[in-house]
């Protein structure tokens, strides 16, 4: 959002003048634009009311809007132009406050000693901002009050020359302002036939604030559009995604090298011989065996009667026939009796 600033510490060096036209220049231009009063004496709204008792149908509209110079913030949504009206005397922090909201500055000097060093002084303030010294706002005077009879408009020109200032005109004493401005008119609201003189010395300052007012559009990058050709669906596949099957679409010089390459490819390599296939053995077919169940008879047995018993075979032994039997055992067991006792009696 474009803001201009017009700043003065002097009163009464035409900041109000410079600012309502400014505006109106705005206006006539189709651009939504407000204009900002900083000054407690409220000059530009005195004008606005009176603009709007007017009613001129081709008077386009200005914004209104009341800044406090100690707590200036962003303008209200819906504008996007904004010229600021600033007081005199604006110095030090309340400076630095404008400076920092605007986009470009000017500084409407009289010609007489006392305008010339204040604004020298406002200027060599604004010249330490650091959006100053990089260029992101910038500063220019313009001539106030100029009398086309006198040197004052080639003597403010080196005035500014040695402050290394841009000076971009000079507006002269007329009651043309006075009278517009009791009205709530500019210049630009009056019939271009009646303030041509007037007009062509606002030429320069317009062409100035041009740039701010109407920023040139950002061109649009050109669309990178594909290398290759986008190949409608369906259609064979192109570059290194074709096979055999699209090799008659390409050049000639490039078949026949791959025809040749192809040649000396089968040249080089030993001849194929078909491998001969195992003959196939047939499945032998087993024929399953049927096997009958066996039966078997069970067997009960049955005591012989004619073969006698082994028990009634069995006849007792004798006590001779037990002594023959167990003699040497017997014999063991006494001897060992007997060393047992012969123990004992020692």
């Amino acid at each position: 959002m474009p803001v201009i600033a017009v700043v003065n510490r002097k009163g009464g060096s035409g900041k109000s003048t410079l600012a309502t036209h400014l505006a109106a220049y705005c206006a006539h231009k189709g651009l939504p634009v407000l204009l900002g009063d900083a000054d407690f004496q409220q000059s530009s709204h005195a004008w606005l009311r009176q603009r709007e008792r007017q009613r001129l149908a081709p008077a386009p509209k200005i914004a209104g809007w009341s800044v406090d110079p100690r707590n200036i913030l962003r303008a209200p949504p819906g504008v996007t132009h904004v010229v600021l009206d600033t007081p005199g005397g604006l110095k030090g922090y309340d400076l630095l406050r404008v400076v920092m909201l605007a986009d470009a500055v000017i500084v409407p000097v009289c010609h007489s000693l006392f305008d010339r060093e204040s604004a020298a002084e406002c200027l060599a303030e604004l010249a330490a901002h650091p959006r100053v010294a990089r260029g992101r706002c910038k500063v220019a005077a313009v001539g106030m009050r100029i009398d086309g009879r006198t040197k004052a408009e080639a003597s403010l020109r080196a005035w500014a020359e040695t402050l290394k200032l841009p000076f971009l005109g000079a507006l002269r004493e007329t009651q043309t302002y006075v009278k517009c401005l009791e009205h709530g008119l500019t210049l630009f609201d009056m019939p271009a036939g009646r303030v041509d003189a007037d007009l062509a010395q606002w030429r320069p300052i317009l062409d100035w604030v041009a740039p701010l007012l109407e920023p040139a559009q950002v061109e649009a990058k050109p669309v990178r559009r594909p290398t290759r050709p986008v190949l409608p669906p369906g259609s064979p596949p192109s570059g290194h995604l074709r096979n055999a099957a699209t090799a008659e679409s390409r050049w000639p010089a490039e078949q026949a090298l791959v025809q040749a390459a192809a040649a000396a490819k089968q040249r080089s390599l030993p001849p194929v011989v078909p491998r001969a296939e195992p003959a196939r053995a047939e499945p032998v077919r087993v024929q399953p065996v049927r096997v009958e169940p066996v039966r078997v008879e069970p067997v009960c047995a049955q005591p012989v009667a004619d073969e006698p018993s082994r028990l009634s075979q069995l006849e007792p032994a004798g006590v001779d026939d037990l002594d023959s039997r167990f003699a040497g055992l017997t014999t063991r067991i006494g001897r060992w009796l007997e060393v047992l006792s012969l123990k004992r009696a020692r």
